[in-house]
Formats: C-alpha cells, structure tokens, sequence
C-alpha cells in the first residue's frame, strides 16, 4: 500500500483566495474527560478530487458519481522536465480504457513552498483529449491543477466525465510496480469536490 495524499493539518496549504485549513483540539480529556477534535476546511485543500460541478453549471454532487468510479487499475506516466505534458502516440497503447491515470511530474516536493501553486506543469489539450479517448474514469497529479485560468483543460475533462485528484505527493513510489490499483475515495458528501484518501495498492498479475 502506498499512501498518496497529504496529511490534513491545521494551517496546511491551501489554493491562494481559498479559506485556510482549522484543525483544532477542542475537547481534551484532562479538561473535558474525552477528546474530540474540529476540522473546518474547504473540499478543495490538500488531496482531494474535482467533481464537473467544480466548474460547470450542473447539479451533480460528487457523491452521486459511483463508488466504481473511484476505484480502478493505475497507470503511472513519468512526465518529468517539462512545463507542459505534451501527447505522446505511446500513450494510445499505455492508457487503457478504465483506467485511473496518475501523472509523475515531481512538483510535489514544492508542496507548502510559494511557487507550488504558482509554477507547475500542465496538461495540453492534444493530452487531455487522448485521456478521453482511453475513456479514463480520472487523471491524478503531483500538482495542484491540470491546467491555470480560465481553466479550460479542467472544463473539458469535466465535459467529458474525467474527474481530477489534485495535489498527491509520492507519487514516484509508483514507477517500482508492475501493477497497482488506485482506491480514492471521496466523502459521502453533498458538495461539488472532496477531500480524499487516495491509496495505491500493488497487484498481481490476474487480480484484476
């Protein structure tokens, strides 16, 4: 198993213009007898998935999506070096239908720096376009969007029903394994994105 999100803390990173993270102790047990903490954050910081209704004007929360939707074989794609992941004709062959495919751009290691939500890669539209005809259930990346203002690689996923996790870290532990499973599990909640738990887990060549 390798865990691919962001620890949710008080004060984590958030995207600029968002509300900030709060996790604060507000029941301890010398005072109060139990513990309880409250967490009050946007469905948008740290790892979490963008849902159509992120951007687009419709009325589908991301719990109404399917649990199969979240859970798929992962693809890995070393795309290192560049400020823009370009379409290769191999990725017609790599990508397969179903799939949930992460990108490996390295940007995660500028998380809680500056220029993390300011400098990082994004996606072409003739690579987006090849994500839609592989019929991919999502694209996962070590960057905080696929794409900057107006957000146009964004809506046309969303247009297409390619949902986008944002901000994974360790993602390079992925290119050791032959083949992995990605589970990424939004909350069971009434809004357009959500804060999620996005695992990899190996398989065995058969198991899926």
């Amino acid at each position: 198993m390798i865990d691919l999100s962001h620890r949710i803390q008080d004060g984590m990173p958030v995207y600029p213009g968002d509300a900030k993270t709060s996790l604060i102790h507000s029941r301890q047990i010398r005072r109060d007898n139990y513990n309880n903490h409250e967490l009050t954050i946007n469905m948008h910081a740290g790892t979490h998935i963008d849902g159509p209704m992120h951007l687009l004007d419709i009325p589908k929360y991301l719990y109404e999506f399917p649990l199969d939707t979240f859970i798929g074989e992962g693809c890995v794609l070393d795309v290192r070096g560049s400020k823009t992941v370009e379409y290769k004709e191999e990725y017609e062959h790599r990508i397969q239908e179903g799939q949930i495919v992460i990108l490996y751009t390295g940007h995660s290691r500028h998380y809680g720096q500056p220029d993390y939500f300011n400098d990082y890669p994004v996606l072409t539209q003739g690579f987006a376009e090849c994500l839609v005809r592989r019929k991919v259930k999502m694209i996962g990346l070590d960057t905080p969007s696929p794409d900057t203002y107006p957000f146009d690689i964004h809506s046309y996923l969303f247009h297409h029903h390619v949902l986008i996790i944002e901000n994974l870290t360790r993602v390079e532990q992925l290119l050791a394994l032959n083949r992995f499973e990605i589970i990424a599990l939004p909350l069971n909640i009434q809004a357009d994105s959500s804060i999620a738990r996005v695992i990899a887990r190996e398989i065995g060549d058969g198991a899926l």
